[in-house]
């Protein structure tokens, strides 16, 4: 992703998923991907922005607390979780955080 995320005025929600990749791609990549594809399917979610370097940032807005639960309990994103944590990731955090504010141009 190169983008920054179009969010709408607040309050929304954002979810941060910060990591440490284990050595090699095991498919990474491509679930990655499917999992971006899945979130933007589902309703509540606002958008996303990611960067990867030492350690990977990913952000993903969404409308409520309601919308983050769902996603969180999807079948394909329980899969995908589960496969981080056995091959893809030595370590990971998650932070769930309202936004009140934001601002830019």
């Amino acid at each position: 992703m190169t983008f920054i995320a179009n969010t709408p005025k607040p309050p929304y929600y954002a979810v941060i998923f910060t990591s440490i990749r284990t050595e090699g791609e095991n498919g990474y990549g491509d679930m990655a991907m499917k999992m971006v594809e899945l979130a933007q399917q589902q309703p509540g979610f606002l958008g996303v922005e990611s960067a990867r370097e030492e350690v990977g940032i990913t952000v993903s807005y969404w409308a409520d607390l309601a919308s983050i639960k769902r996603w969180k309990a999807n079948a394909e994103h329980l899969a995908a979780q589960k496969m981080g944590r056995e091959s893809w990731y030595a370590s990971f955090k998650v932070r769930i955080s309202k936004v009140d504010r934001d601002y830019g141009f």
